[in-house]
Parts: structure tokens; sequence; C-alpha cells
């Protein structure tokens, strides 16, 4: 592609990756509002039509997250080169001109037009695919850019095209200043893998890593070859053609309901083009979702503000991401009322920008904004419809990301919480230790032996290492610990993976201690086996505990020993990845989240291991499958969102 004759300065960068920040952002509203549209299982005809339905709305949502994980590869980029990563966009339809006249964008429900505008948005270089009905219009050149000192947008016929430019762009500014002075920002603002699992959320520190990154928007997405079956472009081409089977079987097959076009809660200046969602139950609905999403972009632009890897970096991210649960399921329940003022046409979520999305400034006030405003949308969430399955599951989750954003109060500004990839310090108080119902202390004269039984999951290290401390079967008191000699009983307590016994000293020696290397044991069609500085949901958890990987247990997140009741069955032995290199620090805290009915997102310096010890992976965040049905165990691959899981978190 021939370069645009722009003066190459920081600032025309900054412009182009703010125009390729509102692309992909703008890219993934309008994938999710096609895939919210889509019908049910039961609300088609044939066996092959809900599987139909079901496999394309999970490939469409997927390809949604992909254009996240994009947008967080230009936010990167931005953040490297000294700018502030752009949240904002224009509300939905964008004008003509706004963006290349062959990039159209509006909110529009699923059906053979829409698929074949989102096959021409992300067609390579080359193609001939046309622009689905009612998306083409007449063609807008924008003036030929000028080497002056305001910024100036170029055209572009493609995606793809775009981003070879950006990397264009990118080896001419490095080979100008040099790495060192372009890459200038605080790679610690950036969003990293510390924080998140998401395909674009990787340092940026140069010229490579910066051209790196777009190349994997480039491949991935827009402007792959017709031959990379996994691209956007061929996944859109596939459902196209299984659209088509279907129909020719059955002409009346219609795949989605039939949700506004540009949907909006005021009636416009202009009218035409819109429609203004006058039922007022599906009005709330669509509010909420609008707030929701709006707040999860305050979320992620506030966690570019934070320094990392950080708790309070991971918290915004965490309920940015999880703020994306909820408005799937106002989505979908808001294309399933009517809109009120169009005969036959259903709501939709509008995606309504902000004045603003800005970033707040990292202080007290903006945490508490957050804490104000989680509480504000489970209360607006609480109003709505809750016979609706769709809005009780938001509601239940809006409700406990309120809960989990009351941890903002409990932060300040410095110092800032290290919970992964960070030295923990020598000097660190051993965590208290976790209290409550069934908790049982046996004194004896060197050590008191603490059991809690709900922890339990009769893995038997303690009766066959100290069989006559830990009686096995008995009526009555069944712990003696002056059987045994102390440092030998506490050594055999070390070894109880589920943290169901602990111990604490009475001759004023050492108590137990984090482990020089955090590991996570993945037990035979068992559970988690963690060995860190573990906090679980936020609670300091001493050194061991097991989590449930079967999704069964009635004690979550923990393991009950239900794996064995539902005859769960995984491999001890999952293959290794590619994340093995060895980490710089080994040890350190580990955080916990079990997500609402999904995986447990882990944060910390961590080695996955087999049963048999074998590395399986070196990392600092993971997501962990926890519903027991993922293709990808030990780690999450959405099967959760597929079988319909329920944490009962």
């Amino acid at each position: 592609m021939e370069t645009p004759p722009l003066l190459p300065t920081r600032e025309q960068l900054i412009h182009a990756l703010y125009e390729a920040a509102e692309l992909e952002h703008n890219l993934m509203c309008t994938y999710l509002y096609a895939a919210f549209s889509l019908k049910d299982e039961s609300e088609v005809d044939t066996p092959a039509e809900a599987a139909a339905v079901k496999r394309w709305r999970r490939t469409i949502l997927d390809v949604a997250i992909e254009e996240m994980g994009h947008l967080a590869a230009v936010w990167n980029i931005t953040s490297a080169v000294g700018g502030s990563p752009r949240f904002g966009r224009v509300n939905f339809p964008i004008d003509p001109g706004y963006l290349p006249a062959g990039i159209v964008v509006k909110l529009a429900p699923f059906n053979e037009d829409v698929l074949q505008h989102f096959i021409h948005l992300e067609r390579p270089i080359g193609s001939q695919e046309p622009d689905g009905k009612g998306f083409a219009h007449d063609r807008f050149k924008r003036s030929p850019p000028k080497p002056r000192l305001t910024p100036m947008p170029f055209d572009y016929d493609t995606v793809g095209e775009f981003y070879e430019f950006m990397q264009t762009a990118l080896d001419f500014m490095a080979n100008k200043f040099g790495d060192k002075e372009l890459f200038s920002g605080d790679p610690a603002l950036q969003l990293s893998e510390s924080e998140v699992v998401l395909g674009g959320a990787k340092a940026v520190l140069c010229a490579k890593t910066a051209k790196g990154a777009c190349e994997a928007i480039i491949s991935q997405g827009e402007g792959a070859s017709e031959e990379s079956e996994n691209s956007h472009f061929c996944r859109f081409r596939h459902i196209r053609d299984e659209l088509a089977a279907l129909k020719k079987a059955n002409p009346d097959f219609v795949p989605a309901h039939s949700a506004a076009v540009n949907p909006v809660l005021r009636r416009p200046p202009q009218p035409e083009g819109h429609v203004w969602i006058e039922d007022e139950a599906a009005a709330a609905i669509v509010d909420v979702d609008n707030a929701s999403y709006q707040t999860m972009l305050r979320l992620l632009s506030y966690s570019y503000h934070v320094p990392g890897p950080s708790a309070e970096k991971s918290l915004a991210v965490d309920l940015g991401i999880d703020l994306m649960k909820a408005m799937t399921l106002l989505g979908e329940s808001a294309a399933r009322r009517p809109s009120g003022s169009v005969s036959g046409c259903d709501a939709g979520v509008s995606f309504t920008a902000l004045r603003d999305s800005g970033m707040l400034p990292r202080n007290a006030g903006a945490r508490r904004f957050f804490v104000e405003r989680m509480a504000e949308l489970e209360k607006g969430a609480a109003r709505l419809d809750q016979t609706d399955q769709r809005v009780a599951r938001a509601t239940g989750l809006l409700r406990a990301l309120a809960t989990r954003a009351k941890r903002f109060s409990e932060m300040s500004d410095e110092p800032i919480a290290a919970i992964a990839g960070a030295q923990a310090p020598a000097s660190k108080p051993p965590a208290p230790t976790p209290m409550g119902k069934g908790v049982e202390l046996v004194d004896g004269e060197d050590v008191q032996i603490v059991y809690q039984g709900k922890l339990c999951i009769h893995s038997r290290f303690c009766v066959t290492g100290a069989p006559k401390v830990f009686l096995a079967n008995v009526e009555g008191p069944w712990i003696h610990p002056d059987e045994m000699n102390a440092e030998e009983l506490m050594a055999v307590s070390r070894e109880c993976p589920s943290g169901a016994i602990r111990y604490r000293r009475k001759d004023g020696g050492p108590e137990e201690h984090a482990p020089p290397v955090n590991l996570i044991s993945v037990r035979e069609s068992g559970p988690y086996a963690f060995r860190g500085d573990l906090s679980i949901d936020g609670e300091a958890f001493r050194y061991r505990a097991t989590l449930r990987r079967c999704g069964a247990s009635k004690n979550k997140p923990f393991c009950d020993g239900s794996h064995h009741d539902i005859n769960f069955a995984a491999s001890g032995e999952p293959p290794t990845g590619d994340k093995t290199a060895m980490l710089e620090v080994r040890d350190g805290a580990i955080e916990i989240t079990p997500t609402l009915d999904g995986p447990l997102m882990v944060r910390g310096n961590m080695e996955i291991i087999s049963g048999t010890g074998r590395v399986v992976a070196r990392q600092q965040a993971a997501r962990l499958c926890r519903c027991g049905h993922s293709n990808t165990k030990p780690f999450c691959d959405g099967s959760h969102a597929k079988i319909g899981f329920r944490s009962g978190q």
C-alpha cells in the first residue's frame, strides 16, 4: 500500500490509533448486537436449526471477544507511545465520512444482509465480497491528506489495509526516534496477561512488539487471507454457507428476532433510520444495559491509570469484563421485547455512548464513584422484570459485582498491593486463619491442631502419615496431637492439600509459611490443589486449598468430593503448553476470583503442574475451568456458557 504523505509525528500516530480504537470498538458492538438477536434453540423448528443458532451465537460472541482483544492491543500501543487510550465513540449509526465510506456501521439484527455486511467488513485485501443490502452507500472520498501539523485522516478500502499502514508508520517512527524514545510510556499502565486473559493484552515495549500486535489483528481478523480458516472472514462465510443450506431446506427458517435497527431511548432530532423504544419495560432493560456498558468502559479506562500488576488494577479489569456478561444477558432480553413504537419490531440495546468516556483520575473520589455506580446498577436491575430468567441472572451478577466493588473503598493510591510479578516481603505476617462453623481446635503440649471439616476432601494424608494422631472411623475424640513428635506432626499437617488441617505452634517457633514456589496441581478426575500465599474471593486463606473443577460441589468454590458422586472423569496429566519459561519470581501472592457462572480467575506467579509434577504452564494469569466441560482443561474455553453453567456464587 502506498503510504499517505503525512507528517510522521507522534500526534498523527496517536490520531490514527484513536481511529483504530473506534473501528474495533464499533465492530465489537455490532457483532454483539447481532448475536443478542439470535433465537434460542427452542424457538426454531428442527434440531439442525437449533444446533446452528447455538453455534452461530457462540461464534459471533467469540469474534466480538477477539475484537475486544484487538482493542486492548490498540490501547496498549497508544499507551506505549505516550497517549491516553481512546474509549469513546460516537453513537450509532455512524455518519458517512466519519470513517471511510466502505465502513458503514449501524446496529442491526442477524440476517443474510447483516452477515454479508460482516463478511465485507472483514474481507482481506483484494477480496471482491460485496456489502450487504442496506449498508452500501455512495462512495465518500476523504480529501487527499496533506503534510499539515493538524492530524489528517486518510482513506483505505479495508481495515487490513489500515493496519498495514499502521505497521509502516510504526517502523518509520521507530527508525526516526529509536525504540526508547518512541515507546516512552510506562509499560506498567498497559493491560497485560497479569490482569486479563485476552489475546491483545500483551505489553508493547518496542517496534517489534507494536508491529506484532498489528500483525495479530490482521492475521486473526481484518486482513487475514481467504485461506485462514479461523479468521473472522472465514468464520462468517461458514455461517453464510450453513444459513443458505438451512434456508434451502426450510424457506421459512428465521434465525433471529426482529430487533430494532439503531434503537434509541429518546426521540432523536432526526428520527429517520432509528427506532424509538417506547415500551417502558423494554426501555428499562436497555437503560440498565447501557449503563453497564458505560461503566465497563469507565472501569477499563481507569485501569490504564493504575500501575500494575496490582489488586486495584485487577479489580477494575475484572469488574469491567464481568459487566460484559451482564450486558449480554440484558441485551438478549431486550431483543425479545416489543419496541412499542413500530409494530412487529423488537427492542435492542443501543450502546449509548457517554459524552466522554475518558479516564477518571486515580484517587479516592474515582474509587468512590465505582462503588456508588455499581450499587446503582444493582438497584436498577432489581427493579426490572425478575420473571425473565435472563434479567434475573443479570441481576444476580450485578449484585455480586456491586459487593466486589466495595473493595475499592479499602484501597489507597500508595502503596499498591501487588498480586503478581513482585517478590513478597520477607517480613510479611502470616495470613489470618479462616474460622467459622465446624472448626475444631485440639490442643497438644507443643502444638494446636486446627481442623475445618467443611474443607476436607478425605485425601487421607493425615490418617496415613500420622495414624496415631488422626484416628479414622472412630466415635468421639479422633485427634491426639501428643501421640507424635511435634515437628513431624506439623510436617504431616502441611501435606493436607485442602487446608482442612492446620496447626498453631505453642513453643514460639516459626509458623507455617508460604512455599518458595506457587503450585497448582491438577488432580486426576479431581480438584485443583493450590499451594501459595492464597486469597480467595478477596479473603486471605493461608497456603493450601483444593478448589473444584467438576462443577458439582455443594461447597463452592471448594471441592467437597462431589466429583466421586458424579463419576467426573478428567485427566490429571494435561499436555504441556507453550508457556513454560521459568518465571523471574516464583512465589508471592496468589489471588483467586471465582467468576459468576464462569471459571476461576487466578493471578500471581504460578506453576500449573500435572498430578505427577510435570510442568503444564508457568504464567501470571489463568482462567481455570470449573464447569468440568472445557475441551482445553485445565484452562477455560468458554464451555460454561454453552452448557448454561451456574456457579452458585
